[in-house]
């Protein structure tokens, strides 16, 4: 039988991680593990498109760009319990109350699945009027119908669940079991899809081995993730368990209370795609095409500056619960200087190569035009993302979801979409690829505000309580 000893043990095993690791050593143990994952999961959606690709029909590649945004949609739903119910995990964990900390657990992965089912059974009933909404086409609403289907109404389970599961692991220290279970389903994509596309499937199904691919792989990483849950029962808080799926109702207020800024954020962003998407479909196929591949490359400083703000932000939450402040602000001001760096490189590598990046995913040479003009804009918006991200990570790891959803609102609606509105009545479908770099300018003025404010009350509080005796 497990003692209470050997349950504080457990529980506890990662604390030299969170406590005495030097700054930029646990940074890295944490973030390294997620940016490698992010960057194999941008690999395989961009997989999908490139393999959509090799069959150089721009009505293929602008039907699954199209329709991705539905998928997407899947990350904001999982970050509801996954960035809240972590964000609160850690917290816990550094107050030292591990019991709640599991049951917040238990709770974050059965909200997930109870959503992902009805996430799912929306889109079964509205599968084409979505499609269109989106902008598919007459000569694209065909493709998009069947990638819709296998990857989001087939695939909405284990995708909102795994990722979900994925931010839970890393909440509670297990960075590199998270990492390998969104790599490994990053790398059954990778070979899944050609076998899909143009092995099982036969010819002109290309789009729909692409979707079949997509979801399986998913179920793999589910599947990797549920076994280190059953490795390590007993062990640590993690637990399946439905007997721990009761909470306090202040509980469920504190997850929610940054899970909802966190996933409300994420329909934002995905409702200005929608609209960036929709506006640029009527300039032509051709141009949609180019705009889904760019916004595709443009992932990879996206990605690793998530998976960098991912890493940090249970280091941020523990000891800013454990009230070790300077340590906190070391982790977010390191996040930062590591962004800035991968902001850099990425500009450089994407104004030099633009031509021969849009190439990689199709020949077509109307379409490689103007994805190199458009990569060129795009990358310019890296160093404001990625500012505006780190913010908004440490404000949820703090737990201050009203400041996060001030900031996210602002960023991704009040700012974004009127941003895009605007720029596409003044310069048209070169506006709509510059409204992103224009709109997270202007956000970088609010969450720098926003996050001075933050810490300049904290500054008074940890003053006010020195002097007290």
């Amino acid at each position: 039988m497990e003692t209470a000893k050997t349950k504080a043990a457990g529980a506890n095993d990662k604390t030299a991680l969170f406590e005495t690791m030097p700054v930029g050593k646990a940074l890295l143990t944490m973030a390294v593990p997620t940016i490698v994952s992010q960057l194999i999961t941008m690999i395989y959606n961009l997989a999908d498109t490139f393999f959509i690709g090799l069959s150089n029909d721009p009505y293929k590649v602008a039907a699954a760009s199209v329709v991705s945004i539905l998928f997407f949609i899947l990350t904001a739903l999982s970050n509801l319990f996954g960035v809240g119910g972590g964000s609160l995990m850690s917290r816990l964990l550094g107050e030292k109350r591990a019991q709640d900390a599991k049951r917040v657990g238990v709770f974050s992965v059965y909200g997930a699945l109870a959503l992902a089912i009805v996430y799912a059974l929306i889109c079964f009933l509205f599968t084409e009027p979505l499609a269109r909404l989106l902008g598919a086409s007459d000569n694209t609403i065909g493709y998009a119908v069947s990638y819709l289907f296998w990857v989001v109404v087939v695939g909405a389970i284990p995708s909102t669940v795994g990722m979900t599961i994925a931010f839970l692991l890393r909440s509670a220290g297990y960075s590199k079991e998270s990492g390998v279970g969104l790599a490994l389903g990053g790398v059954a994509n990778i070979i899944l899809d050609p076998l899909f596309m143009f092995v099982i499937l036969p010819a002109g199904n290309e789009v729909t081995g692409a979707a079949m691919a997509t979801m399986l792989s998913n179920v793999i990483s589910l599947l990797y993730f549920l076994f280190i849950y059953y490795k390590l029962r007993g062990k640590t808080i993690l637990s399946l368990s439905p007997k721990y799926i009761r909470i306090e109702r202040k509980l469920i207020g504190e997850i929610l209370a940054i899970g909802l800024p966190s996933s409300l954020t994420g329909m934002l962003a995905n409702l200005s795609h929608i609209i960036r998407y929709n506006l640029t479909s009527g300039y032509g196929d051709i141009e949609l095409a180019a705009y889904g591949i760019v916004q595709k490359v443009d992932m990879l400083p996206l990605n690793i500056s998530m998976g960098l703000c991912q890493g940090m932000m249970p280091l941020v939450a523990y000891n800013y619960a454990s009230k070790n402040y300077s340590r906190m602000k070391s982790f977010a001001k390191t996040a930062q200087t590591y962004g800035m760096i991968v902001a850099g490189v990425c500009i450089a590598t994407f104004e030099l190569l633009a031509p021969q990046i849009v190439w990689l995913f199709i020949k077509d040479e109307a379409t490689i035009a103007f994805g190199t003009k458009f990569i060129r804009i795009a990358c310019l918006a890296a160093p404001f993302i990625i500012i505006n991200f780190q913010k908004i990570y440490c404000l949820q790891a703090m737990g201050k979801g009203k400041e996060s959803l001030i900031l996210g609102v602002c960023r991704q609606g009040l700012v974004a979409i009127p941003t895009i509105f605007i720029m596409n009545h003044f310069f048209q479908l070169y506006g709509v690829v510059s409204a992103q770099l224009i709109s997270d300018g202007i956000t970088v003025i609010f969450s720098t505000l926003i996050y001075r404010s933050v810490n300049n009350k904290l500054q008074k509080d940890i003053e006010k309580s020195s002097e007290t005796p």
